[in-house]
């Protein structure tokens, strides 16, 4: 084995090596084997000046190896063949040196630099050639900038010119700072924004511009913002000055079967209703209700118009899913001076959808199966409300020695069924703040049935939950306000009941019937934007989680018996806890192919009062697809507890207390196909020193010596919507051999110490 694959390698090494990088490089051209940038300037870095280069070399994988290049130059000259024609769409030709690109490069750096304040910048060009390859160089030497000496306003219109004086300390613009055109442009936008949310409806930045007077011989500019008034064109051809004025809101009309489509839009077949002063223009069939209309609608009559309303009324509307489309459009009113007819005009989308998903599993070498169907409603009582159905079943076959097991399969089944409505449902809660949180409320409730050798288990659940978004929806919020589940085992083998009291008796309180009433508040912010490409990305959630503490103060306020230590709600003990999850993962883009990954998570659940141990489905567990990739799902940890048959010893291996951490380089090959190598860090451990898993409590003077360690390569097929991954894990740091020999990064040839996860999605 060791033989075919150090053949196979050097065989891979050796075709490469063969590949001559100018192969298809015509004689007389040359191939751009490098391009750099340098400054003397250390505030302008070279990754503000690279996207203003115009010719780059080919990628290269990792940075290292232009490995599309290579599959290029393997494809021969008869493009007849479906070998080579395959091979040279696969690859990318090789990147011919063009001096014209280089010129306009220089020019755009240039600009760059101008626009920033460097206007006497220069920028030197150095071309090395050898053989037939080239490397450009390009030296930057920015000389002394322009900056602003004086700065002031001037604004004819007296009502601006307060606001803005009042606002001033909040301008872009400071005396002493670098003329930077992009930062001038900024504070147009800003100004812009503050009078359109003044009532200025009118106006935009095109009324705002700058005059600059730079002394002579002298570096130092003063700098004036003017403030335009607008000029009308008259019927008979003259032009008058208006001065600018604040506008309200007259009518509010809203179109809900509005096509994009048919400019005409026929209008016989409609009808029109007055409802709380909003006029209803719609088809024959109303899909939403008139109240659903009006409490998403920010935007009053009467009041004064402002963009940031207008803003909220978008995100509004964009919460209800029936809506395909919504767009916003103001006329001004033919009938009223400085007033607004404001016409909200709405597409329909589907209203119902069927969803079906097959996957493949394969768990430490258990090959399973597993289908889902999902049902979705948009409007099922014409408010948008979204009522989702989902049924999944799934089977594994089990593999390995398990002690008393006669059916060695793993069965499950599962229903989940939601409610959703856009608006925020509490009693006693006022009209206005409701329409001012915009949150939705849904009303969940979900079955399972599992089926293992061991056991057999029903949960049965159900809920309410809100979802909010604040600072202009940057933040995004959950509160499950309350979460019930049952968690029933009619059936458990003798060998497992057995086998669990032997080795943890404190963990067996969780495979029998109990109750789970919590409540979970969840944060989370990003800056991932749909469809933005060659973004630093960011993601930060953070969780707590509360359970049974209204319960236990009740059964302590009435002193109710106790069973067993523990209370109990109709005959089920309830358990006690609380848990703190917080979670961050950055992508820094390097190039347009290649991106770093990072990751770093952790969680702590700690049990109390009603409860001596975290039921076994709030534990943690490490290991698997989206954890320490180099071991399989639940058979790592806890600490350095081993198990001697971790197939069947899941309910030990998981613990109180996680932590992962993880750094990924990404690189795209060809066509769909992207690369990564990755580092894998983590562990579990419990807080106790709880019998049956020996080692595997927390404690500070050790943990360290306890995370585990893999690497592994992986590979992603990018289909823009989603992301297929196979990656292969190799275990280098074994806590569990700690005594032993835990480095097994030395044992490569060792089968056991390699994993492969496929799953869907990057694993953060």
């Amino acid at each position: 084995m060791r033989f075919l694959r150090a053949a196979f390698v050097s065989f891979i090494l050796i075709t490469l090596c063969a590949c001559s990088l100018t192969k298809y490089v015509p004689e007389g051209e040359y191939l751009v084997r490098k391009v750099s940038v340098q400054s003397d300037n250390k505030t302008i870095k070279t990754s503000e000046i690279k996207p203003y280069i115009k010719q780059e070399p080919n990628h290269k994988t990792f940075g290292l190896i232009p490995f599309p290049l290579y599959l290029y130059n393997l494809a021969g000259s008869d493009t007849s063949k479906w070998f080579n024609r395959f091979l040279q769409r696969a690859g990318t030709p090789p990147e011919i040196y063009d001096p014209v690109l280089t010129e306009r490069s220089e020019r755009e750096i240039l600009k760059m630099l101008s626009n920033k304040g460097y206007v006497d910048a220069e920028v030197q060009v150095k071309v090395q050639k050898k053989r037939k390859k080239i490397a450009v160089s390009y030296f930057v030497t920015t000389n002394e900038p322009f900056v602003i000496h004086n700065f002031s306003y001037i604004i004819p219109n007296d009502t601006l010119r307060q606001l803005v004086i009042a606002d001033s300390a909040a301008s872009l613009i400071r005396k002493g700072d670098l003329l930077d055109r992009n930062i001038l442009e900024k504070e147009r936008v800003r100004l812009t924004t503050k009078f359109r949310n003044r009532g200025y409806w009118g106006f935009n930045k095109d009324f705002i511009n700058y005059t600059a007077d730079t002394t002579s011989h002298s570096k130092k500019t003063d700098l004036e913002l003017n403030v335009l008034p607008q000029r009308v064109l008259l019927s008979d051809g003259q032009e008058k000055i208006v001065p600018h004025s604040t506008y309200r809101v007259d009518r509010v009309l809203f179109v809900t079967d509005y096509d994009p489509m048919n400019v005409a839009q026929e209008s016989a077949e409609r009808d029109t209703v007055l409802y709380n002063g909003y006029e209803i223009i719609s088809g024959k069939k109303p899909y939403l209700t008139n109240e659903i209309l009006v409490e998403n609608c920010m935007i009053k009559p009467g009041e004064l118009y402002t963009d940031r309303k207008v803003d909220a009324t978008y995100s509004s509307f964009a919460r209800l899913r029936i809506l395909k489309y919504v767009n916003i459009r103001f006329l001004q009113s033919k009938t009223r001076e400085g007033m607004l007819d404001c016409y909200i005009l709405l597409t329909p989308g589907k209203n119902q959808s069927i969803q079906t998903e097959l996957e493949g599993t394969n768990s430490a070498g258990n090959l399973g199966f597993a289908a889902s169907l999902t049902y979705q409603h948009r409007n099922i009582f014409k408010e948008s409300e979204t009522f989702t159905t989902k049924i999944r079943g799934g089977y594994e076959n089990l593999t390995g020695e398990g002690e008393g097991l006669v059916k060695k399969n793993f069965t499950e089944f599962g229903i989940e069924s939601g409610l959703s409505f856009p608006k925020f449902m509490f009693p006693f809660v006022a009209s206005d703040f409701k329409k001012r949180i915009r949150a939705a409320t849904e009303f969940k409730a979900s079955y399972s049935y599992q089926h293992r050798p061991e056991y057999t288990r029903t949960i049965a659940g159900g809920g309410v939950k809100y979802n909010w978004q604040t600072n202009r929806n940057r933040y995004r919020h959950s509160l499950d306000l309350i979460d019930i589940s049952y968690v029933y085992l009619p059936y458990r083998s003798e060998a497992f009941i057995d086998s669990i009291i032997n080795k943890n008796p404190i963990t067996y309180s969780s495979f029998k019937d109990h109750l789970i009433t919590r409540t979970v508040y969840t944060f989370y912010r990003s800056n991932l934007t749909p469809g933005v490409r060659n973004l630093d990305i960011y993601t930060i959630r953070a969780s707590g989680e509360f359970a049974g503490n209204i319960l236990y103060s009740f059964s302590n306020m009435f002193n109710m018996p106790k069973k067993e230590g523990a209370y109990n709600l109709f005959g089920l003990r309830y358990e006690q806890y609380v848990k703190f999850d917080a979670d961050y993962a950055f992508t820094k883009v390097l190039s347009e192919k290649n991106s770093l990954a990072f990751h770093i998570a952790g969680g702590v659940g700690v049990p109390y009062g009603n409860s001596k141990v975290l039921p076994f489905e709030k534990r943690y567990y490490s290991g698997g697809a989206n954890s320490v990739r180099g071991w399989s799902v639940r058979t790592l940890g806890p600490g350095r507890y081993r198990s001697e048959n971790p197939e069947f010893d899941y309910f030990n291996q998981c613990g109180d207390i996680r932590f992962d951490a993880s750094v990924e380089y990404r690189t795209r090959l060809f066509w769909k196909l992207e690369l990564a190598g990755f580092v894998d860090a983590g562990n579990v451990w419990t807080i106790q020193n709880y019998e049956g898993q020996p080692g595997g409590a927390f404690a500070l003077d050790r943990f360290y010596k306890e995370i585990a360690l893999s690497y592994g390569m992986g590979v992603r097929f990018d289909f823009d919507y989603f992301i297929l991954r196979l990656d292969m894990g190799v275990k280098a740091y074994n806590p569990a051999l700690i005594g032993k020999k835990p480095w097994v990064i030395k044992q490569p040839g060792n089968k056991d110490n390699y994993t492969f996860h496929f799953a869907v999605g990057y694993p953060f």
